[in-house]
């Protein structure tokens, strides 16, 4: 019986070990709306940051203090969550920078997370502050004239040209900034976000206010389920396997 038992749970401890979500997910609640980020792992500083900072409900009641229509939504300005009105904000932050983690295939496609930086030549990034992305869509030749005067005759390669034709960005951030992560779903809150009226600081005349949730190991896991077409798991089974394991999990 006790060899029974114990073959039981290496077979336990062997499938719960197995479930493991391959990227991390956070829930982005907004007064317009609800929307699903994924961050990327090809930018494991900016990654493991935000994840540390959603879980500690950082975000929550922090606004987006920064709003620009055809380019961004910016937010995570610590001094934004009891600012009076019509102060100006961005000046924020910890006292912390994380290493740029520029690559040039995440690129600002509409949608895409990036985070916000000063003027240091090392292009390190704010630690709490972000941005995502709206930008607009480009004609062919548009993209030929941004190369020429924006980009003063930097090239854009095949994949840019594609997305920024298509789905829309800013292409003149691209090396500049660390993108870090894109949304699955909502991203017509930043299209509703980017419209609202501001004042001359940029700043919404009505607070837009941010939360955010990191997904669990289980509704990660579910999410990616529901990505490949399968049904997500939440049987009585699947929660005993669940109960070994963390709430949430680590990505190496």
């Amino acid at each position: 019986m006790k060899k029974l038992i114990t073959i039981l749970f290496l077979m336990v401890g062997s499938v719960v070990h197995a479930q493991k979500p391959t990227h991390y997910y956070v829930n982005v609640s907004t007064s317009q709306g609800n929307a699903i980020l994924k961050l990327y792992n090809e930018t494991p500083k900016h990654r493991d940051n935000f994840v540390k900072l959603a879980k500690e409900g950082f975000y929550d009641s922090l606004l987006f203090h920064r709003v620009i229509h055809n380019f961004m939504i910016q937010g995570g300005d610590p001094e934004s969550r009891f600012a009076a009105d019509r102060v100006q904000l961005g000046n924020g932050g910890l006292d912390y920078k994380i290493p740029a983690e520029i690559q040039s295939d995440l690129i600002h496609r509409k949608g895409t997370i990036g985070a916000a930086r000063d003027n240091n030549p090392a292009k390190q990034s704010s630690a709490s502050q972000f941005y995502f992305v709206q930008g607009r869509k480009y004609s062919q030749g548009g993209l030929d004239s941004l190369e020429q005067f924006r980009m003063k005759g930097k090239k854009l390669s095949p994949i840019q040209r594609q997305a920024y034709s298509t789905v829309g960005g800013t292409p003149h951030l691209d090396g500049n900034y660390t993108v870090f992560g894109e949304l699955l779903t909502g991203v017509e809150i930043v299209d509703k976000i980017a419209v609202v009226e501001t004042d001359s600081f940029d700043r919404p005349l009505k607070n837009e206010r941010i939360a955010m949730q990191l997904l669990t190991r289980r509704e990660a896991i579910n999410l990616e389920r529901k990505y490949k077409g399968l049904q997500p798991r939440n049987s009585f089974f699947t929660k005993l396997l669940d109960s070994f394991k963390s709430k949430y999990y680590t990505i190496q």
